[in-house]
Formats: C-alpha cells, structure tokens, sequence
C-alpha cells in the first residue's frame, strides 16, 4: 500500500477544492483552472521554506522541473492542438457550408417529428466528427429552431437530441473533441506510447454513435418532454401579453417636448422602450435623442402595476390592442424580433443587462429572459447572467446582424447574412481534410498538421487575420494549461498510484471488464458535475496505474474514461452543449437526468464491451 505522504495529502487537498469550485462555479471554470495551477506553483517553494526554517521535515516536490512542468500546459501539444482546431472550424463556419445544408435539409423534412429528429442527429453527428462539436452544435442551434418552427415542432423536442448526438459524434476521431486530444496527449506522457492515430478508435465510436441514435428516435424520443409549446409567434412563446402594451401621448401630457432619454428612460419605472410609432414611421432604437409629440405611440415593457403609475403620472392613456410579433416588426419589415443565447466564454457571463450597458452597446432591448423553465420579464436590469440564458431581444435588422457576428451570442433563429464565403467552401473543405489526412497517415503529428491547416485557412483567405483571435474559445485553453499541471502534480506526488490502489481492490471481487465499467461510471459521474478536461486529467493517471496493477493493457481503460468524460448526459453543466440548448429548449434540470440517465446506462454497457471487443484488456 502506498504511503499517504504530505505531498499527496496536500494534492488532494487541492483536487478537493477544484472540485468543489468546478461544481458551483463561483467563478468560471477557466479561473478556477488557472488558481490551481498558481496554487500549485506556489506549494513547493512555501514548502521548501517551511523546510528550511525546520518547520516541515522535507519540502514537498510536486514537479520535477519547476517552474517548468507547472507551466506546460500552456505548450502542451493538446492544448496548440485544441486552439488550431478552434481556428479549423472557425474557418468551414464562415463558408456557410453548413447552413446551406441545413436549409436543404428543410425541404424533405417536413412537418414530420420524426424525420426532423432523424435529420437532426443524421447531420450533427457525421460533423462534429471532424469539426469541434461544441461549434457544431452552435452553428446548427438556429438551424433546429427554424426545423422546428416551420414544421411546426416544439424545438424542445430536437435540442437536447442535437447536444448528445454531438457528443456520439465528437466520439468518432481524434479531433470531435478537445477531450480526445487531452487524452491522448496524457496517455503518451505517462505511458511513454505513441499518441492515438486519427482513427484510432472509429470503430467503437460509430458503435456508440449507432445505439444513442437508435435510443434517441425511439426511448429518448418519448422521454423527451416537449417544454415550449410549437410557436406562432415569439411573443406568445415568452408569454409576453402581459407584459406588452402600446401607449398614446396626450396633448396635454407634460412629456410633450422632452427628449425621451430623460423623460422616459432616465426613470424610477422598470419599463422598456421598445419601439415608437409617429404616424406612418415606426423607429427603433436609438430612441433617447427623439423629442416627444402629442399623439406618439410608445410600444412598452412593462408589468401592469407599474403601467398604471405611468398612465397617471405621464399624460398617457392606453391603446387597448395586443402587441404581436408581427407589430414588434413594422419598423423595416425585417426580422426585428430574435431569441440570442448566452454562449460559454462569453464575457457577459456574470455581468447583467444595465453593468453591460447592454441597451446602449448592442442598440438592442431585452423584453424577457429564459433560463431553463423560468421565464423572467420584470426587474431583469441587474440580473447575473448565465451560460445558456436566452433573451428575447428586439433590434434593428443591422444590430441583430452584429449580435450574430458577436462571439458572446449565439442567434437562434436563422437570419440572412450576407458575409458568407461560400466561394471558399472547397478551400476550407479541402483543408480540413487535408489536416485529417495527414495526420491519419502519420505523416505529420496532429498539432502540427491542425497549425499548418490555420496558417492555410488565413493565407487562403478563408479567414482574415483578424478572426483568429476571435475563434479560438480561450476560456477553453486556459482550461486545459490549467489543468494539465494537477495531472503532473498526482502522478509526481503518488496521489494517483493510491487512488489506482484502492480501485484495483475491487478487482479482487470483479472480473476485469467489471473494474474497466467501473472506471467508466466513475468518471461519468464526475464528468457530470465537472469540466470534461478536468475529469480526464484526475482519472487517466488513475486508470493507467491501475491497469498496470492489474496487469491489463492501460490502453483499453484509458479509452474507457475517454469515452466517459466526453459523454456527459445527465445534468446541464456536464458539457457545453448541454448549456448551449438548456435556454433554449426551456428545459428543467430533471430533463436531463430523465432523458440522459437512461442513456449514460446504456452507453456505459455499450462501450465497456465494446472496449473489449475491439481492444484486448490484457
């Protein structure tokens, strides 16, 4: 039995309250990854310290070199891999390739759930393949929602579907997932063996891909509830008629001549201005310079109790109509009325609507906010927002346009855009492909073929220099520099030789492929209250020891928490996608252990045999 020496008490200590913050998230998951990585830098020389003013009997040594390993997750090849992959999909994204298949996709499926559904998972999964599934998913979103719509389907029906068949899909090559690389990566390190190939684990991953479908079209598909009800209008949707109305300035109101900024928005009320009617002209905003006239029409936000305190203090007397979408869209006839999604790494993440200004930056009002199955439509100014609330906002066409070119958001509803490339659809294609065929032959190391295919998507001008920065998540690199030292800091410490101990007990009262199903709910579990990344970093150094214990081949264990940490079906917060869709969809966080419990249950059976099947455990 190994020792339990300072050192590992002092690594858990630490995994401990990573764990505990990757969980509640008080703050994002990438802070919390670069305070363990500082957290760790600082242990060994505060212990050689306390070791040299006799303190502590012998400094703990967390990384051999130091501060070299502790800082080598920012030149990790996963880490260079996963930020060229970004730029990779980025670059097929501005094509437009995959909204034109989406919109042929339309034409056959109809008003059929079932075709839509198939459609759905058919086309993500196949894609995020070879495309980060996290920006498939973001780029499919609007895609479902209009599917849903024009067939008359509640998109909570295909969202959820969307987000798992993305994980099916991310299972299928090396690059799906930053997961896979990661994996790969700390297997190399710690075994000393080659890096996965391209296509390594294909076979078990179209396995895997083929069963979640199946279970998705027939149990899933009964289990998934429908949260929001087919929409006709956005309004209703948000259930808004109470909270719309349309008011009529009086000739003797005492608002008549003031500018609106300071009359009406520049006040005690919680109402928001939506749009102003002066005889045949409908405007948006900016409406605060606007000087106001007897008999103006203004479009409010606003709850009953306070409406009635404005129509006895202003001089306004209502217009008794029901504002509908269609009136919301009179200003140019455009598309002036969205849902826009709050996106992971975005950096509204913890502000609210007024410490972001979000009215004055984005030209753009807030009428109401979903998040889950809530739906908030008052005294939502100083809200925090979250990953995956969805706000239902109304602009012009031209500041709509900007929110879906914005990284913070994600758009849900196709627009019309003008700034695709689709003349460099074979291009960016092409290089794709050529980055998969060459590191599939071995040809070149995967981080450098994903570089050289960035370099070639800006020198083909599928991409300007200045998108490059955009398109990386950087939330997710600085989660993986950061996290890639506690892998170091648990093999170096001994944490993960005992953690590995006390799993391969069990092999005393299990077959072996009873301990690899072990390893895979393990991490299943823990991948479902915490990052992906982190899941793989704690438990492949663990997997790995315990395989060598067992004498089974750590190949097939590794690939075991592999696929687990990449399919976290049961909550919300267990994978981006999940989030992406958790507005959206209107869905509660039961949903998820009701649809996805199932489904982890079954995959976890699927892929422990299928390991074995295709890979030798001995």
């Amino acid at each position: 039995m190994v020792a339990i020496t300072p050192d590992i008490l002092v690594v858990f200590a630490v995994i401990l309250v990573a764990l505990a913050f990757f969980a509640t998230e008080p703050v994002p998951v990438d802070v919390t990854a670069i305070g363990v990585m500082v957290s760790l830098m600082l242990i060994q020389p505060a212990s050689e310290a306390l070791a040299s003013a006799g303190m502590l009997g012998a400094p703990i040594v967390l990384f051999e070199s130091y501060p070299g390993d502790a800082l080598s997750g920012f030149a990790n090849t996963a880490t260079l891999t996963v930020l060229a992959m970004f730029i990779l999909s980025e670059g097929v994204q501005r094509t437009g390739i995959i909204q034109l298949l989406g919109a042929k996709i339309s034409t056959f499926t109809g008003d059929s759930e079932l075709r839509q559904l198939g459609a759905t998972v058919g086309v993500v999964g196949p894609i995020s393949g070879f495309i980060n599934n996290t920006a498939a998913v973001a780029i499919l979103l609007p895609m479902v929602t209009d599917l849903a719509e024009r067939g008359r389907t509640s998109p909570s029906k295909l969202l959820l579907p969307l987000s798992y068949a993305s994980m099916f899909g991310g299972m299928l090559t090396l690059i799906g997932t930053s997961t896979n690389i990661l994996a790969s990566d700390v297997y190399s390190r710690i075994t000393g063996e080659a890096p996965f190939t391209m296509f390594e684990f294909t076979a078990l991953g179209a396995v895997v891909m083929v069963v979640g479908v199946i279970y998705l079209m027939t149990i899933g598909r009964r289990l998934t509830p429908a949260r929001i009800e087919p929409r006709r209008d956005l309004t209703e949707e948000f259930e808004m008629a109470e909270y719309l109305t349309e008011v009529v300035v009086r000739e003797d109101s005492p608002l008549v001549g003031q500018q609106v900024q300071r009359a009406l928005v520049e006040t005690e009320f919680d109402v928001d201005l939506l749009q102003l009617i002066r005889g045949e002209s409908v405007f948006l905003e900016p409406l605060g310079p606007k000087e106001i006239q007897p008999g103006d029409v203004f479009t409010l936000r606003t709850d009953r109790n306070t409406l009635v305190e404005l129509l006895d203090v202003e001089g306004l007397d209502l217009v008794p109509a029901t504002v509908t979408e269609d009136e919301l869209e009179l200003a140019d006839r455009g598309q002036n009325l969205v849902e826009v999604v709050v996106a992971p790494g975005s950096a509204l993440v913890g502000e609210s609507l007024a410490s972001a200004s979000f009215r004055q930056r984005y030209d753009a009002t807030v009428l109401a906010l979903r998040r889950g199955g809530e739906l908030i439509r008052r005294r939502m100014d100083n809200l925090p927002l979250r990953v995956g609330d969805t706000l239902l906002v109304q602009a012009t066409v031209e500041s709509i346009e900007r929110l879906d070119n914005n990284r913070n958001f994600i758009v849900a509803q196709e627009i019309e855009r003008h700034d695709y490339r689709e003349s460099k659809i074979p291009v960016a294609v092409g290089i794709v492909a050529g980055v998969v065929a060459l590191a599939a032959l071995d040809f070149l190391p995967i981080v450098v073929a994903a570089l050289l295919g960035a370099l070639a998507m800006v020198a083909t001008k599928c991409l300007r220099p200045t998108e490059l920065y955009d398109a990386v998540q950087w939330d997710v690199i600085f989660l993986l520099a950061g996290v890639i030292p506690l892998g170091i800091a648990m093999e170096n410490s001994g944490a993960a030789e005992l953690l590995a101990e006390l799993v391969v007990m069990t092999g005393d009262y299990l077959p072996l492929i009873a301990v690899l199903g072990v390893f895979y709910f393990v991490t299943a579990l823990l991948t479902n209250v915490i990052s992906n990344n982190a899941s793989v970093v704690l438990m492949i150094p663990v997997a790995i020891e315990a395989a060598t214990t067992l004498g089974a081949d750590p190949f097939s264990f590794v690939l075991a928490v592999m696929f687990a940490a990449s399919t976290a079906f049961m909550t919300p917060v267990g994978y981006q996608t999940n989030l992406f869709v958790y507005g959206p969809g209107g869905y509660k966080f039961t949903d998820y252990i009701r649809v996805g419990g199932p489904l982890q249950l079954l995959l976890g059976v699927v892929t422990t045999l299928g390991v074995a099947y295709f890979f030798p455990l001995t």
